[in-house]
């Protein structure tokens, strides 16, 4: 069932009222009306599209799933898209949830395509400033846009916080280097995807600061200039963001060489001294006599000269940091 509310003189007057009602009340030019459309069939749509006199091309846009957040500018409204954001701790990935506005002067109909995007925060906060209802759709327009860019910011943050524990994961002594590259590439699909999402934004609520659109009176203006305000610290931090995960990467591989190369160090320099005592018996393991053959001198000559240059070649090693 649609979710409806009326305004009249800045005051909510009534609630959940049927959507043939729509044009009934509208027909009192203190009156704003707000509609929420989810999971709506085709007949309800073209109802709220009659009452409205809505362009068909808007209303086709809003059949179609998936479109790109954007403001469209029609004769008797607007037609807005947007998209509300949530992360996955677990996962790193984001969900998005389309929601499609229709703005005239005297109502605001959201188009809901599935129930994910929370339209309870929305009433919540028209609820929380009852004193602004009196600039009618403006108000409201505002406190969707508002849960809207929330939700960005929202995700920026936690994106944010996740790429600061795979910094943490990155110089930890233990290495994680399959563990990191993994989440590196999650985070990096997510914050592409984000950017989709964000990005756009700045567009349409810069749109809707215009004057000619005659959308935002001046006392809402400050309201609509603080949510712009937030749209482009979400979209800087999601750019800076981009770039921080691609130095990750980098210096997930640097780290992996550097690391690969002092196992080679290590690995050469006890080759090299287990290489001595291996030439010192294979010299006195010949089958001729030598000084020292079947004595016990030669033993311990052949002893002292193994443990000597060994010793000596770590010591070296060592000094140079190659053990």
């Amino acid at each position: 069932m649609a979710r409806t509310r009326l305004y009249r003189g800045g005051v909510l007057e009534a609630e959940d009222f049927p959507l043939e009602e729509i044009s009934e009340h509208l027909s009192d030019p203190s009156a704003v009306v707000w509609a929420d459309l989810c999971h709506a069939p085709a007949a309800e749509l073209e109802l709220v599209a009659r009452e409205l006199d809505l362009h068909g091309l808007a209303v086709e846009d809003a059949v179609s799933a998936r479109q790109r957040p954007k403001l469209d500018r029609y004769a008797s409204h607007l037609f807005i898209a947007a998209y509300g954001v949530e992360l996955d701790r677990a996962t790193g990935r984001i969900g998005v949830d389309e929601v499609l506005a229709f703005v005239t002067s005297q109502a605001l109909v959201t188009v809901r395509p599935a129930d994910g995007f929370d339209v309870d925060a929305v009433v919540e906060r028209w609820d929380s400033s009852p004193d602004l209802a009196k600039h009618g759709v403006a108000f409201l327009l505002h406190g969707l846009l508002d849960v809207v860019v929330d939700s960005h910011f929202a995700t920026v943050q936690g994106l944010d916080d996740e790429i600061e524990d795979l910094e943490d994961l990155l110089f930890d002594e233990r290495p994680h280097s399959a563990e990191v590259q993994r989440r590196s590439f999650e985070l990096r699909k997510s914050l592409v995807l984000a950017r989709r999402v964000v990005l756009p934004m700045r567009e349409v609520v810069n749109s809707l600061l215009r004057r000619d659109l005659q959308v935002v009176d001046e006392a809402m203006a400050p309201y609509y200039q603080d949510v712009y305000d937030h749209v482009l610290r979400a979209t800087e931090w999601t750019e800076s963001l981009r770039d921080l995960v691609g130095t990750i990467l980098e210096t997930n591989l640097t780290i992996q060489g550097n690391r690969l190369n002092g196992i080679m160090k290590k690995v050469t320099s006890w080759a090299a001294i287990i290489a001595v005592p291996t030439a010192v018996t294979g010299f006195y393991g010949q089958n001729v006599p030598y000084p020292g053959f079947a004595h016990a001198s030669g033993f311990w000559t052949s002893l002292l000269v193994m443990v000597g240059l060994s010793g000596g070649l770590y010591a070296v090693f060592k000094r140079r940091d190659w053990l």
